[in-house]
């Protein structure tokens, strides 16, 4: 998932080679510790559409199901080697700062946003490549639970834009900017870390509930509407990416139709640059 800017196209194959060091890693401790994972977002559509990463591409996206994400948590920070740092969307700014409900394994010795005040408030964390790491979880089936189940996400991420250094009000319009106007303001009233818990509950409280559906529920809400078959993720394959063999769903395809639509097809050139970034990205060696 991305904010878009306007960098321009430069060479990113460092960049790709860290972020595939890091990929290789998280698909280490997942061999390790029997973890089930599969590529997800933009890797996904690179590895299907180009073999590998999108040539613009300046980020990784994996996704796991909730009881291997779990298991993941228990072990990742003892298992990432010296120069990789695994970071929870609750450790920004000691639990005080919101920006987004992900998780992410970092590349300590990397920078790709310019230093800046709101660099500052997220720690300087957000300035690393990461590995961006989604989670499925069970999503309701019935006619009003579901619909309820995606507007109790919106409102609970909308109270925590609160906390965000800042909101970018032009990527909403008309009521939507209003929603997010008034939730966040809201949002800013009830401690970060008290909607985090709220957050939290809300992923797994459909967790024993009959369902043949999962949805991602730490994407931004405006990817709410992607819903996949549980058998779609809970068996994974592997393919080869970047002369590794990493893994992707069965579904692979279902999802990528629903998130982009003619996934095969290239974006205009103008769309062609990294978008996870604001400077030319620099690697530590």
């Amino acid at each position: 998932m991305s904010a878009t800017n306007e960098t321009k196209t430069y060479d990113l194959s460092k960049v790709h080679a860290v972020n595939l060091k890091l990929l290789k890693e998280v698909d280490r401790i997942c061999r390790k510790y029997k973890i089930k994972y599969a590529l997800d977002a933009g890797t996904l559509l690179g590895v299907i559409r180009h073999g590998g990463f999108i040539p613009w591409d300046d980020d990784a996206d994996i996704v796991m199901t909730r009881a291997n994400y779990e298991k993941f948590l228990k072990v990742v920070r003892r298992e990432l080697p010296e120069g990789m740092t695994f970071v929870e969307p609750n450790s920004y700014n000691k639990g005080k700062a919101f920006y987004d409900f992900v998780s992410r394994v970092m590349y300590d010795k990397s920078q790709k946003r310019v230093d800046s005040k709101q660099m500052e408030f997220y720690d300087d964390k957000l300035t690393k490549l990461w590995v961006d790491i989604f989670v499925l979880d069970a999503l309701p089936e019935g006619k009003i639970s579901k619909p309820v189940t995606k507007l109790m996400h919106c409102i609970v991420y909308g109270l925590a834009l609160g906390h965000r250094y800042e909101i970018n009000y032009s990527d909403y319009q008309g009521i939507m900017k209003l929603f997010v106007g008034v939730l966040s303001n809201i949002g800013k009233l009830i401690p970060f870390k008290v909607t985090y818990k709220i957050w939290k509950w809300l992923c797994v409280k459909d967790a024993k509930t009959k369902t043949s559906l999962y949805f991602f529920s730490n994407y931004p809400p405006n990817y709410l509407h992607v819903e996949m078959k549980k058998e779609d993720y809970d068996n994974v394959k592997t393919v080869p990416f970047e002369n590794e063999e990493l893994y992707i769903p069965e579904g692979w395809e279902h999802y990528l139709v629903q998130v982009y639509g003619d996934y095969m097809k290239l974006p205009p050139v103008e769309k062609q640059v990294p978008d996870h970034s604001d400077m030319e990205i620099i690697i530590y060696e």
